[in-house]
């Protein structure tokens, strides 16, 4: 199957990654746009489920949670996120009470844990990098909240900015040095008629992939390697969701750029 993935978003649920796309194990993804008043109802079954208020706000209720008009911002370059966590075996609905676009991410799970709200105030904000490969990043759902399998976040980069970089990945088991999370990336950019570009790669370049990257576009990465550029110009945010027997982030950088981290510091002080 693609691993990158356009799709033109339309009103209601709209599958992006389902549950039958071959290069995921454990992630699907898909985007929830409601006009005011409408809803959406779900059951989670034998998955966690978590979700992200990209524009507009909601309520989000169920057996044990009622969480009543959440969502601060009207787009996804306009502040720190709302998010969601509901675990396996429940039943939900969600009202929007204005226009409403929610991301919304699913894992296999047996584990019985609580529903969270993760407000704004909760994201952790960290500044990655310097110079060029300064980024923005959002940890929403992270080992702050009880769950299986899912970590989600959000990544700002400035113009002209490099993101996951040095290129890192995650795709073998073998820790301390590298834990196996497979991941996804959904892209948005300001203007929106910008434009970004990824690349996807392993060591031995079996795999080798550039993707340009416009609004709304999505990525899965199964394996590799996947540094992200912005254009000049243009503001480029991507969620992003990882998922893997376990929830320990342990990336591995490529040998070849690693040096960039050792070079951060000294340009901090330029």
């Amino acid at each position: 199957m693609p691993w990158h993935i356009r799709k033109s978003l339309k009103g209601g649920f709209n599958e992006i990654v389902g549950e039958d796309n071959e290069d995921m194990e454990f992630l699907e993804f898909g985007i929830l746009k409601l006009a005011p008043e409408e809803t959406f109802e779900f059951e989670t079954e034998k998955k966690e489920w978590a979700g992200v208020i990209l524009s507009g706000k909601c309520t989000v209720s169920g057996e044990d949670f009622l969480w009543d008009k959440i969502g601060a911002r009207p787009n996804v370059f306009a502040g720190k996120a709302t998010g969601f966590y509901i675990p396996p075996n429940r039943s939900a609905r969600l009202s929007a009470d204005e226009a409403v676009e929610v991301a919304l991410v699913k894992a296999p799970s047996d584990l019985d844990a609580k529903a969270w709200l993760i407000t704004p105030d909760e994201v952790q904000v960290k500044v990655v990098g310097a110079h060029n490969w300064k980024r923005y990043i959002h940890s929403i759902l992270d080992t702050r909240t009880e769950a299986a399998r899912l970590v989600v976040g959000e990544t700002f980069n400035p113009p002209g900015n490099w993101s996951s970089f040095p290129p890192h990945c995650h795709d073998k088991h073998q820790p301390p040095e590298e834990v196996d999370m497979e991941e996804i990336y959904h892209f948005r950019l300001l203007p929106a008629q910008g434009f970004g570009i990824q690349r996807i790669y392993t060591d031995d370049r079996r795999i080798d992939r550039l993707y340009v990257l416009q609004d709304q576009d999505t990525v899965v990465i199964p394996e590799g390697y996947h540094p992200v550029a912005a254009a000049a110009g243009y503001r480029l945010y991507y969620l992003w969701m990882m998922a893997g027997t376990s929830r320990v982030l342990t990336p591995r950088e490529d040998p070849n750029h690693a040096w960039v981290s050792s070079a951060e510091a000294i340009v901090k002080e330029l």
